[in-house]
């Protein structure tokens, strides 16, 4: 009863690294192998709000829906609708946010430590076009975040020179990782289960840090970069769609790729686009 109320809790908005921890203790617990441990939970999982049927739409998936924002039994009654439209008004979303998501280009894999993972000349080349793909849209964007890892870094220093007074900052919680076990399973990538479960906290972490519906103080419109990893993009796609986050790995992502999310101020998400690397020439494509 205590874990169920716990997973209870989680739902209904607890933010931030533990409740991220809590779902990912979920995850990593889930059964494997034949027999009677084969059997599958017939709830949806914690982070999709424990509604009771899947294909319906969490309004308040970034717990940011304006009537969840009120404390609706301090109201009082007898004010009647025009203030609670007012106080409603004052939480509701105005402009859309557009999340570019970048895959960093092609690194040498083969490197012992991760500070020698650094961008093959071909990645360099590929962070180049991504540089002068995102410039040639002619937006105006406001901030590049990314991964505090070489290969995220280098790209970031070089798609930077092409959007020149655009501020950028670093983060751990982009860092690569494994975000959830993925289903179905794949035999060529197994990584322990501690690692889902220290990785997947972290990237849940990310998601709900940068994944939401703009602050009802921002007025325009925002265009926002983040450059970082395959699996956290992949995995950030699933969630901010609100498809199962374990079909995360049956994507496929393109270095220096450009994936488009686009949050609406009523919380809808569009994907836009997904690892567009249309920009490049097919000789310069790879996926490492």
């Amino acid at each position: 009863m205590a874990f169920r109320q716990a997973l209870q809790l989680a739902a209904c908005g607890l933010a931030g690294g533990s409740a991220a921890v809590l779902f990912s203790a979920v995850a990593v617990g889930k059964p494997r192998g034949g027999g009677d441990a084969d059997t599958r939970a017939t709830e949806p999982p914690a982070w999709t709000g424990a509604r009771a049927g899947r294909g319906v739409w969490d309004t308040n998936w970034d717990r940011r829906e304006p009537l969840s924002l009120i404390n609706l039994k301090k109201r009082n009654v007898e004010s009647g609708e025009d203030e609670l439209t007012s106080r409603l008004d004052h939480y509701k979303a105005k402009a859309t946010r557009h999340i570019f998501l970048i895959r960093h280009s092609q690194y040498h894999v083969d490197g012992s430590l991760e500070k020698d993972r650094t961008l093959t000349p071909l990645g360099r080349e590929q962070a180049e076009l991504t540089g002068l793909r995102l410039a040639s849209l002619g937006l105006k964007f406001n901030k590049i975040v990314h991964s505090s890892m070489t290969r995220a870094v280098e790209t970031t220093d070089i798609i930077s020179k092409h959007l020149p007074g655009v501020s950028r900052v670093s983060t751990d919680l982009l860092r690569e990782g494994a975000p959830i076990e993925p289903d179905p399973p794949v035999s060529h990538w197994k990584p322990e289960a501690v690692q889902y479960y220290e990785d997947g906290a972290r990237i849940e972490a990310a998601f709900r840090n940068y994944i939401h519906r703009a602050d009802a103080r921002q007025e325009e419109d925002s265009y926002e970069i983040f450059i970082c990893h395959a699996n956290v993009i992949r995995y950030i796609v699933c969630r901010a769609l609100q498809f199962p986050p374990e079909g995360w790995l049956r994507l496929s992502l393109n270095n220096g790729s450009i994936t488009h999310l686009v949050i609406r101020p009523n919380g809808r998400v569009a994907l836009r686009t997904l690892g567009d690397t249309g920009f490049m020439p097919p000789d310069k494509i790879t996926r490492s």
